[in-house]
């Protein structure tokens, strides 16, 4: 028991090391949640424009839009956010439940969320490719449960993980801390690359889903797995080392 609790605080105390460590944006985790924060422009852009007024990264958004949908309005979904939040939080229930075996072995946690990711964004990037999707349809719903998932099992983790300001998925605290704590606002200033780096990424990620839908809904999801299977390939490999 006592041993239990030494390696329980050994754990603690080697995630509270690599969180300060990440916050420097050269950090190679925080280049990482940088690139799935990319893919969440990537993916959102995907469910939004593509799959009829539906987020499958940005829940809050969703909620607002199921508000917005029961009330009537501007005849936006009902069932699509539904089913977005519930892929999205039995998702996220199983990467609670990742983050749990793998107590205290980051590398592991990290390889096994990209790789649920990567799994499900393909599966997805393989039902827009074996035919034209439409909002409503069978295979829209498919879509939209293999990206919300996959963007549940990633908040999970990276939730668990908890750089600070680098949710990858949402950006409203992000900027508070990039203007509370700016020197205009009588702030240090720390942290405001960071913060403003993920801010583009998402952005940039926006832009891009946006306009590789004009080519086919395929090519914005291949190119969220390929990013979320490149990321693990890039990353664990080192977290590995670094561990041993």
């Amino acid at each position: 028991m006592v041993a239990a609790a030494g390696d329980a605080a050994s754990a603690r105390s080697a995630d509270e090391t690599l969180r300060r460590a990440a916050m420097s944006v050269g950090h190679p985790l925080n280049r990482t949640l940088l690139a799935l924060t990319f893919t969440t422009g990537l993916v959102d852009a995907v469910s939004y424009l593509g799959l009829g007024r539906v987020f499958t990264a940005n829940m809050t958004g969703n909620v607002v839009l199921l508000g917005f949908g029961i009330a009537g309005s501007a005849g936006l979904p009902v069932l699509a956010p539904i089913v977005s939040l519930l892929a999205f939080l039995v998702g996220a229930g199983l990467g609670g439940a990742l983050v749990r075996r793998a107590a205290g072995r980051h590398a592991a946690l990290v390889a096994r969320a990209l790789g649920i990711e990567a799994a499900m964004l393909a599966v997805a990037a393989i039902v827009a490719a074996a035919d034209t999707v439409h909002a409503g349809q069978f295979l829209a719903y498919l879509l939209i449960v293999a990206m919300a998932f996959a963007m549940g099992v990633r908040n999970a983790v990276v939730r668990h993980i908890g750089v600070p300001d680098m949710t990858t998925t949402v950006l409203t605290m992000t900027l508070t801390g990039l203007a509370a704590e700016s020197r205009v606002a009588g702030g240090p200033g720390a942290g405001s690359v960071r913060r403003l780096s993920a801010v583009v990424a998402m952005l940039v990620g926006a832009i891009a889903g946006a306009l590789l839908l004009e080519i086919s809904l395929f090519v914005p999801v291949a190119a969220a797995a390929v990013i979320a299977l490149g990321t693990w390939r890039l990353y664990v490999p080192g977290a590995q080392g670094r561990a041993r």
